[in-house]
């Protein structure tokens, strides 16, 4: 069975998911979970956990900013996602992204916004590619937007 879930620190999957957070196969994991250990999210923001059987098997989270420096004031983000390879090609991103964008509307936000390297991926799941944004660690990423 999968669940998706919206979390703040003391949540029964917080733990699970600075773990895997720590352990996965994307540099910028570690990163989360000294985020998530350290409590580095404002009050309305959350993490979001996919687990499959009981199992912590992807996370992202909702953030008021990303990667963009401050002059840019798209908000808010979806971040950090991640699916641990044994889960992948099973929706997981896509029910995320859709938990995540639920509550971005009922925050009353009227779109989502998201910085990735990847082609082709969040097209698929209704978002729209604004350009390519040069990020706060000097990259260049694209940034998507998705009407909610």
């Amino acid at each position: 069975m999968t669940e998706i879930h919206l979390m703040t620190p003391g949540h029964a999957l917080w733990d699970e998911i600075i773990s895997l957070a720590e352990t996965c196969s994307w540099r910028a994991g570690p990163f989360l979970a000294e985020k998530m250990k350290h409590n580095e999210f404002k009050g309305w923001e959350r993490v979001c956990a996919a687990c499959v059987d009981g199992k912590a098997a992807g996370f992202c989270t909702l953030a008021e900013k990303d990667e963009l420096p401050e002059k840019y004031t798209f908000s808010p983000f979806i971040g950090f996602m991640f699916v641990d390879e044994p889960y992948r090609g099973k929706r997981l991103s896509e029910l995320m992204i859709d938990k995540v964008c639920a509550y971005a509307r009922e925050l009353g936000y009227e779109k989502i916004y998201i910085m990735s390297g990847e082609i082709g991926l969040y097209e698929k799941y209704g978002f729209q590619k604004l350009g390519d944004y040069e990020t706060i660690y000097g990259s260049v990423d694209q940034l998507f937007v998705k009407s909610l």
